[in-house]
């Protein structure tokens, strides 16, 4: 599997300088729980350039989740779970998406313009896919089919942040609890929240199944028949290590629940 950050990550798009697409933590975990989290950086290959963005625009929230691969370390190391991300940014290839959506190398993102991204040709989105996707849906794939052969079936739960500001519209909701067609881990972890006043806690918002964000839910989860869910949290919220660790505090603690309550 291509997973560790070490390994060399040589393709037509990627160096040996910049590594492999797709890095692996805590991966002898004792829980079921496999997190993932595909928007985890904002670095971009060498070859890549800055796709012709400002330096603000690369540190926002179009090139990457901010605090979200934070938020997925504490919960690995509280949950003893593993974790599964990808090292580069979002605009080169979001994996959260397949390779035939608009989103997955958008030329538009939010109030930004990507001229890295306009007007891609078929070879340069296939060399993309290649080097980020592929990769990265191979190595989530591979993982669960050993977990599931080794008769321990994960439990995908995919961290994602969003921006607290969306096209000059403030959002209310502190954090998101996303599903598909298959609602049981959000149905659990809603009841389990709905005693909980901390946080504004809502299902499938600010994004929903039409949105297109849940790729990696069906693709892994569904497909397998596996327990998942997304969960968004809103950026400003996990800005500083003190709220990265409320905020993990505060998922791990009704993640743990939900699943005590659909595996009691």
């Amino acid at each position: 599997m291509v997973g560790a950050a070490t390994e060399p990550g040589v393709s037509a798009l990627l160096t040996a300088e910049d590594g492999a697409p797709v890095a692996l933590e805590n991966a002898d975990a004792g829980s079921r729980i496999l997190l993932v989290c595909e928007h985890a950086s904002r670095r971009l290959p060498r070859r890549m350039g800055t796709l012709g963005l400002s330096a603000e625009a690369l540190e926002s929230h179009i090139a990457w989740d901010p605090g979200a691969l934070a938020v997925c370390q504490l919960l690995a190391a509280s949950l003893d779970a593993m974790l599964i991300y990808q090292r580069f940014s979002r605009l080169v290839y979001d994996c959260n998406r397949p390779p035939d959506s608009p989103g997955a190398m958008p030329a538009v993102s939010e109030i930004f313009d990507i001229p890295g991204n306009a007007a891609l040709s078929a070879a340069e989105r296939l060399a993309r896919t290649e080097a980020i996707y592929s990769p990265f849906r191979k190595g989530l794939s591979d993982l669960i089919k050993t977990r599931v052969a080794n008769r321990r079936p994960p439990v995908i739960v995919t961290m994602h942040s969003f921006t607290p500001v969306w096209h000059g519209r403030p959002r209310e909701v502190e954090v998101g609890i996303l599903h598909d067609s298959d609602s049981r881990l959000a149905d659990a972890f809603l009841a389990d929240a709905a005693e909980d006043d901390a946080f504004v806690t809502r299902r499938n918002a600010p994004y929903g199944p039409q949105d297109g964000v849940t790729h990696t839910l069906i693709e892994h989860g569904i497909h397998n028949g596996l327990l998942n869910v997304m969960i968004e949290i809103r950026n400003d919220l996990i800005a500083s290590k003190d709220g990265q660790r409320v905020l993990a505090g505060y998922i791990g603690d009704h993640l743990g629940k939900a699943l005590m309550r659909l595996e009691p």
